[in-house]
């Protein structure tokens, strides 16, 4: 990944991304080529040296089944929008601006393995289906589904686990503008208020470079 000096990203903020992404592109070198699925993760910070990415996938899937040859990645994206440059307040001084996109992605290397257990599997669903349905006024459990039923979606899926080995992160936030231009950047995003916008914002507001003055 290619990554400016100005869009390095610190540990707590990669730690973040990695805790909070939601699907992410899991990337897998085969003897038939890339194979590549989106699927939702979860980061466990405590497994492995560097931490975990877990998830599943349908059994019928034959990535898993594929040997991957070095090491497989996870492709995992934040927040991201595009930026127009009518946002910026030197375009009124000089127009030398043109547009770019804000994004925060990181790519996740180690080794894939594979979980062909149900136990496993299933607690590895319950937590990612607690942290999405944390939010909700009337969260749905898996306790709620019969249990038979859940157990032939078990039997449905392998899981999956990414050790990591190392993570290229890059936070792209309007770091490298004026404090003028991130100023307009931030109100432009929530002017235009479109899905995401108040995420990228919030995340240019949080990387802005300048110091606050009184």
């Amino acid at each position: 990944m290619y990554v400016p000096k100005h869009f390095v990203p610190g540990e707590d903020a990669v730690r973040d991304l990695l805790a909070h992404h939601g699907a992410s592109d899991l990337v897998t070198m085969t003897p038939r080529g890339l194979l590549s699925t989106l699927l939702p993760f979860e980061y466990d910070p405590d497994a492995g040296e560097h931490g975990a990415l877990i998830g599943h996938m349908a059994r019928a899937n034959d990535q898993w089944r594929e040997p991957v040859q070095g090491e497989a990645m996870v492709i995992v994206r934040g927040p991201e929008a595009y930026i127009t440059p009518t946002w910026y307040a030197t375009k009124r001084e000089h127009h030398r601006v043109v547009p770019t996109w804000n994004y925060m992605a990181a790519h996740v290397y180690g080794q894939l393995v594979v979980h062909d257990d149900p136990a496993w599997i299933e607690a590895q669903m319950r937590r990612l289906t607690d942290r999405h349905e944390a939010g909700s006024d009337e969260p749905w459990s898996v306790d709620q589904a019969p249990a038979r039923y859940i157990a032939g979606r078990l039997r449905a899926v392998v899981g999956v686990e990414l050790l990591i080995s190392r993570v290229e992160a890059k936070s792209k936030l309007s770091q490298n503008q004026p404090r003028e231009n991130v100023e307009g950047v931030v109100a432009g995003l929530i002017a235009r208020g479109q899905a995401g916008d108040t995420a990228v914002a919030a995340a240019v507001r949080a990387h802005d470079p300048h110091p606050t003055t009184s």
